[in-house]
């Protein structure tokens, strides 16, 4: 889908995504929004399209504790390498409320560049 359509903003993160009914290796998140996710795996997965997941997710920039997620998947693509990609749609889970703290902390971060990257980036200033 393309990112103009998309209902929430996607944040390009760093992540283990584990578990166990799709595949006993960890994924590696690649992106996370307030409504779902993008995960890559290195090895073949076994993944059904109509079931729903418990997920824990380790983020890069949140407690060491792994947020308790469900999901559905909602596509799956193969690579030429065997690798897989998988988009997961976040249904309401026990640590909702923190994963949306957490998006709220990595959009914060992401104004705060932003109005970082319009400021000049000298070292003096002369007022006149």
């Amino acid at each position: 889908m393309g990112k103009n359509l998309r209902k929430s903003l996607r944040f390009n993160d760093f992540g283990r995504f584990e578990c166990n009914d799709i595949c006993p290796m960890a994924g590696v998140l690649v992106d996370i929004s307030l409504t779902g996710c993008k995960v890559h795996y290195d090895i073949p997965i076994s993944l059904n399209m109509e079931n729903d997941y418990e997920i824990h997710l380790r983020l890069s920039r949140f407690s060491n504790a792994p947020l308790v997620l469900m999901c559905h998947p909602q596509w799956q693509k193969k690579g030429d390498d065997g690798s897989f990609e998988v988009g997961f749609l976040f249904l309401h889970s026990p640590d909702t409320a923190a994963l949306e703290s957490y998006i709220k902390q990595l959009n914060d971060e992401l104004k705060t560049e932003q109005f970082d990257s319009v400021l000049p980036q000298e070292d003096s200033c002369q007022f006149v």
